[in-house]
């Protein structure tokens, strides 16, 4: 848990001092540097902002960098600076490290915030990071998998770029890397189903808090990218054609992807035409189930829940886990506190959402900084948590209330 925080040079944030407690309340209008304050912490334990890749884009204008620090409730101590040329340096208990998962190890960050409200309708990116954050944290040896095939996957399309004619040597090198890329993918696509087998009890329970009326009708796939019953390289080598037509790998774990369905037994034969829907049939051959992505079908304050569903359900699990990576010692506490952001949450959720959103939170060991534009949430926060600290952001100001 962050004990301390300090930012300097982040927006209109010129330099932030703030003891934090379990819960933290941030309240200032649009545009006071109260999101700023959970990108700070986003970027201290992912390396890169929610809002912005180019780190000019969010050190203070006029400033060479950016740098956050924090102090945690074991006394260890977290620290980046991000220069303008996006040069990173990277620091635990004082000491340099050279990889962004060091520190993202030791501050486990879930946010939860209106730019991923549309996450069901986007592409596939963001729903595999949301699979990738639970594995990573989870499966020790997920990580070093990711990072050689995400090297081999870049070298290759860097090559399917520069020609569409390969030259004996060319292809020998390609075969090279499809092997590897091959051996790399069947390790990822282990860790993700593993982890996404057990997720998805956690996902069923809370849709049944947040969407009660749906908890039969919606259910979770995962798709891994590409046909796991066949070697990843000897699937490349039947489609290098088109990918080098088309410059770059079609299949692979960098495709993969999870889906929400939506399932009803009512109207099926209305739709079995149709290219977007999936008819399932009962024993005897009859149309029995519509389903489809829940996205259709859902109203757009439904699909907020939906997606605070799926990044809530994520807390309990990573705090059940019991693999021996350090996270989460078996029969004890955990030794690393997870960090949930919420950015202004009332105006996505309703009062019921929020109760249920914050309830939950509050019995799970974990540590929540959460914005709003006015002190409404406060009545909530005092439900839930005996002690909590309220922040109040007025250009670039924070004080505490």
């Amino acid at each position: 848990m962050i004990e301390r925080l300090q930012v300097s040079c982040l927006r209109n944030l010129t330099q932030v001092n703030l003891n934090s407690a379990a819960c933290n309340v941030i309240v200032g209008e649009n545009g006071s540097g109260k999101t700023s304050l959970l990108e700070a912490i986003f970027l201290l334990s992912r390396g890169k902002s929610f809002r912005h890749h180019q780190p000019k884009r969010y050190i203070q204008h006029h400033q060479n960098a950016v740098t956050v620090h924090a102090r945690l409730n074991d006394s260890s101590t977290l620290a980046i600076q991000k220069q303008t040329d996006a040069t990173t340096v990277l620091r635990l208990n004082q000491t340099t490290v050279y990889n962004q998962s060091v520190l993202t190890e030791q501050l486990p960050t879930l946010l939860i915030d209106p730019s991923t409200m549309d996450m069901l309708e986007q592409g596939s990116a963001s729903r595999r990071q949301l699979l990738d954050w639970l594995v990573f944290h989870m499966k020790q040896g997920f990580h070093p998998q990711w990072v050689a095939y995400q090297r081999l996957l870049k070298q290759r399309n860097s090559l399917l770029k520069k020609t569409r004619q390969l030259t004996q040597v060319q292809l020998s090198e390609l075969k090279s890397w499809d092997k590897g890329l091959s051996n790399h993918a069947a390790l990822i696509h282990h860790y993700r189903e593993r982890i996404f087998t057990e997720w998805q009890p956690y996902f069923t329970e809370s849709v049944k808090q947040l969407l009660p009326s749906y908890s039969e009708q919606l259910s979770l796939s995962y798709n891994a990218g590409y046909d796991t019953s066949v070697a990843l390289d000897i699937q490349l080598n039947e489609r290098l054609e088109q990918d080098l037509q088309l410059g770059y790998t079609r299949i692979g774990n960098h495709r993969a992807d999870i889906h929400v369905h939506w399932r009803s037994n009512e109207a099926a034969e209305s739709h079995k035409e149709s290219s977007s829907v999936t008819i399932d049939t009962d024993i005897n051959g009859k149309l029995a189930v519509l389903k489809e992505q829940a996205a259709n079908v859902l109203s757009r304050g439904e699909k907020k829940l939906l997606i605070t569903a799926l990044r809530l359900s994520q807390l309990p699990l990573l705090l059940n886990s019991t693999e021996d990576k350090g996270l989460i010692a078996q029969s004890s506490q955990p030794l690393i506190t997870p960090v949930v952001l919420l950015d202004d949450i009332t105006a996505e959720l309703d009062n019921r959402a929020i109760e249920i959103l914050l309830s939950t939170l509050s019995q799970l060991p974990c540590q929540v900084f959460m914005t709003s534009l006015t002190d409404d949430i406060v009545p909530f926060i005092e439900r839930f948590w005996s002690h909590h600290n309220m922040f109040h952001v007025k250009h670039g100001r924070i004080l505490s209330l």
